[in-house]
């Protein structure tokens, strides 16, 4: 950035900068999304737009704008855990880079499981490609109203027995837990996570052509917070309807 610069909430120092005139990022960043809000200022005159494409996005609706989705907790959280909340309205055209999907997957890989056994595996299909459209076309159609706007779906996936046919009881569980991390690291990273049960497993245990001791469990959409308004009508009340959870006293059955 040159002396002339503002400074800008969001700008991030040491990108190279055109020619001529500092570019000023602004907006909700993280420098795992490659769809930005970039504006060429002079210094005299009014910044301008440098990716004229992406103007609607100046002009979308985020459902945090309207309210706050932060967890209202009784004891004090990390940040992640307080600010992450499970979205269904996505940017279309946003992009999560190779980097950020290998670093929430890194989370998942150190999770801890019995006898680290280690029973999760994963498909991570992004938007545009054919792994995309199979898990899409599994989905009931509730699901694929507003998933196709993730930039990423990830298939969880248990291994239910190891390789000599021997059960492994606690898989889904185990599976649940790398589910867990990736989703805490991908609110860390600026991204966000809904989990989903609705769709067809065994037609996605079909099209990946899985081994018989796996499980389709759950899929995650990964992506970037879009406009609220895209949401039919009874998906954009759910968008900001009230955040409850069940007391302490409710869910601790003996704490002696």
């Amino acid at each position: 950035m040159c002396d002339a610069c503002p400074a800008v909430p969001g700008a991030r120092p040491g990108r190279p900068e055109p020619p001529g005139h500092p570019v000023v990022v602004i907006g909700r960043l993280s420098g795992n999304v490659s769809q930005v809000h970039a504006l060429q200022w002079t210094g005299t005159t009014k910044p301008q737009l440098l990716f004229p494409r992406l103007e609607s996005w100046r002009t979308m609706t985020l459902v945090t704008e309207l309210t706050s989705r932060k967890a209202d907790t009784t004891a004090p959280l990390i940040d992640p855990l307080v600010d992450r909340w499970s979205p269904r309205a996505f940017d279309p055209n946003a992009v999560v880079d190779e980097e950020a999907l290998r670093t929430v997957l890194e989370a998942a890989r150190w999770a801890p499981s019995a006898n680290n056994s280690q029973p999760w595996r994963f498909i991570v299909a992004r938007r545009g490609t054919a792994a995309f459209t199979t898990a899409h076309d599994a989905m009931a159609g509730f699901n694929q109203v507003w998933a196709d706007s993730a930039a990423a779906l990830v298939i969880n996936i248990a291994e239910i027995a190891d390789d000599e046919g021997k059960p492994r009881p606690w898989a889904r569980y185990d599976l649940g837990q790398a589910v867990a991390h990736l989703t805490v690291q991908a609110q860390h990273e600026g991204l966000h996570t809904h989990q989903m049960g609705g769709f067809d497993a065994a037609a996605l245990h079909a099209a990946f052509e899985l081994a018989d001791n796996l499980e389709v469990v759950s899929i995650t959409t990964i992506g970037v917070l879009g406009d609220v308004d895209a949401l039919p009508d009874v998906l954009r009340e759910r968008e900001s309807a009230p955040r409850l959870r069940k007391p302490l006293a409710e869910l601790v059955l003996l704490g002696e």
